[in-house]
């Protein structure tokens, strides 16, 4: 997918997308999965990452309304990612299957490494 279109499509979305596209318009990478997978089997994937990041701590922007819209999504699901240029947050995407429309996008903060403890996160 080009830069642009994935642009037009996060351009018109709520807070969390438009927090990915500040991250594009700041040099981040991102990638569109060709492919499609079901939103049922996304809703429990996401839905189980939502727990974990509640049980961990770790920051998460719009994770349980994403969550919440693949669970009522009833078609298939095209997934996308984009990664901040310090790599700091990934979102991820979530598109109808020809890629045309924005169901959800959520940001999940990574966990850096501390350089004072090697092996740890």
């Amino acid at each position: 997918m080009e830069r642009e279109r994935l642009e037009r499509l996060l351009g018109g979305g709520d807070d969390m997308s438009l927090a990915a596209l500040s991250s594009l318009h700041a040099g981040a990478s991102y990638v569109v999965w060709d492919g499609t997978t079901s939103a049922e089997s996304l809703a429990t994937v996401y839905g189980r990452r939502l727990r974990h990041t509640l049980r961990r701590g770790i920051a998460t922007s719009g994770l349980a309304r994403a969550v919440q819209c693949l669970d009522l999504y009833d078609r298939p699901v095209r997934l996308g990612q984009i990664r901040t240029a310090d790599g700091s947050w990934v979102f991820m995407l979530f598109l109808d299957g020809d890629g045309t429309t924005l169901i959800a996008c959520t940001g999940v903060r990574q966990i850096q490494p501390d350089p004072a403890r090697p092996g740890t996160c």
